[in-house]
């Protein structure tokens, strides 16, 4: 699926072929994230074309992924590894970076810069263009955010390459995600304010996701704060503005500079921390501005790491797992439902459906983070209970399949003594038994929402072949037959053909 050519001047090798046992790496990784330096780290033995033709900072490294067609990474090789084994097998390793780090081969320039964020990406790159050979250059792209008053003022610095400065003057001052897109040869760098899309193919529970690992940060959480306002002149003609003090609460809260929130210290104990609003001059107002602060605070820095397995590689999702895309997430033992973006990747060229997945950081209230934790300890409680009626319900069935299978030996003991009342009753325990069992089998739940055309708690494939057990999967009616050889059983036994049957027997024993 994935093919590795490596580039010296106007050489071009392949190192890895998508053909099944053909040239292949040892193991490579591409890793991708939003606003990153895509990586792609790789690995070989001596009898591989890459051996003593990669040179860092010199060859060029392109993955193509031939089922899209797309070009996965495309980039230069950095910094290489040698290893010996135990078992003497040399191992080679290189790390790989993405396009985007030819922009740390350039330094920007002092200047004073007033304009739009359009003008000040352009000046940006012009001036890294003018410094590069023709393969690092960017044209500047499409460029979606901007400021409220589409005007920056802001100071370039001689000190920071061109990447350091697009990422402090532009991503971290106006926003936006970075793209690299390809147009009749030529490289634009793009500014959108989202990279990806809304993907209906779905991440859940026995579908394709394998693992997942939810974890949540609180350190950020403020339960007492200690709202600030403008400075207050200082007396103290020496005074610096660090060293004045600012406007506080205290004299419209009871000479308390804080504001507690008792449910969140309830719930997280007491964690200070301040807030400030330089243009507030009134104590009420920054009262009132704290309160709200306090009150709307997303407590909870939650994360998410999954390892999912990327259907649409085999043709079974209409999408599939790219930087950016946000996906339906479910895993109801975990208690989430919820539409998650992905913003990291890691591919694995060699299982390449084994995607592991980065989710964005979410903020979650108070609320929502107690919400969750009752939901998911409800699951977990729910699960349980299911899973020990099911226990029950199966003890029952095998029971009952015991029960015939002592029925059966006592047939095949009656037949063998030829006593047809002994027959006739083993075989109405039989019948009485199956009943039994299939009363059993009929009483085992369809716990909801799992349908034969929905998946639920079950896959809607494991609740079709639930609907559908029957005795014959246990009990082998034909076998017991060609064991007999003379009886024919059906779903009703005749009783007079069977002892006339077992007279003929006699009379031809008694002839012999």
């Amino acid at each position: 699926m994935y093919q590795v050519t490596i580039i010296n001047g106007d050489n071009e090798i392949e190192i890895h072929n998508p053909n099944v046992n053909n040239l292949k790496l040892e193991t490579g990784s591409i890793k991708k994230e939003i606003n990153k330096i895509d990586s792609f780290n790789i690995s070989f033995f001596q009898n591989n074309p890459a051996h003593g033709n990669l040179k860092p900072l010199k060859t060029l490294v392109n993955v193509l992924n031939t089922k899209t067609g797309v070009y996965e990474f495309e980039g230069r090789v950095l910094s290489p590894t040698s290893k010996m084994g135990n078992d003497g097998l040399h191992t080679y390793e290189y790390e790989c970076e993405g396009e985007l780090g030819y922009l740390h081969d350039s330094q920007q320039r002092h200047m004073e810069f007033r304009g739009t964020p359009q003008e000040l990406f352009e000046t940006i790159l012009d001036y890294h263009n003018q410094q590069v050979e023709d393969y690092k250059r960017f044209e500047p792209g499409v460029m979606e955010v901007t400021t409220s008053t589409d005007n920056l003022y802001v100071y370039l610095s001689a000190e920071s390459d061109t990447f350091e400065e697009i990422e402090d003057k532009i991503l971290d001052r106006v926003g936006g995600e970075l793209q690299i897109r390809k147009e009749n040869g030529i490289r634009y760098l793009d500014v959108l304010e989202r990279i990806g899309g809304d993907s209906s193919t779905e991440i859940r529970i026995a579908k394709n996701l394998k693992s997942m690992t939810w974890s949540v940060d609180p350190t950020e959480i403020i339960t007492r704060l200690t709202p600030l306002g403008e400075r207050i002149e200082s007396e103290d003609e020496e005074a610096t503005d660090a060293s004045e003090a600012r406007l506080t609460i205290k004299e419209v809260n009871n000479g308390i500079p804080y504001i507690d929130r008792p449910d969140l210290i309830s719930e997280f104990g007491i964690q200070g921390g301040s807030v400030t609003w330089n243009d507030i001059t009134l104590p009420d107002r920054l009262y009132n501005a704290g309160q709200n602060w306090l009150d709307e605070q997303k407590v909870i820095h939650a994360q998410y790491e999954i390892t999912a397995l990327d259907l649409f590689l085999i043709g079974l999702d209409i999408d599939y797992f790219g930087v950016g895309n946000s996906h339906p997430v479910n895993n109801p033992v975990m208690g989430i439902d919820e539409s998650l973006r992905i913003i990291g990747k890691t591919t694995n060229i060699n299982s390449p459906q084994d995607a592991s997945l980065k989710i964005g950081d979410k903020f979650k209230t108070l609320n929502e983070y107690q919400r969750d934790a009752n939901r998911s300890a409800r699951k977990v409680n729910d699960l349980e209970q299911i899973v020990s009626r099911q226990s029950e319900r199966m003890a029952t069935i095998r029971q009952e399949m015991d029960n015939v299978d002592d029925i059966l030996e006592e047939i095949n003991e009656n037949i063998g003594d030829a006593d047809i009342p002994a027959l006739e009753e083993s075989i109405n325990n039989l019948n009485s038994a199956v009943s039994d069992l299939i009363d059993a089998v009929d009483a085992i739940p369809d716990y909801d929402p799992a349908t034969e055309s929905e998946d639920g708690l079950m896959s809607a494939a494991d609740k079709t072949k639930l609907n559908l057990i029957a005795l014959t999967n246990s009990i082998n009616l034909d076998d017991l037959k060609a064991k007999l050889g003379l009886i024919t059983i059906t779903d009703t036994i005749n009783l007079d053909d069977l002892k006339s049957r077992v007279e003929a027997l006699e009379n031809e024993g008694n002839e012999g």
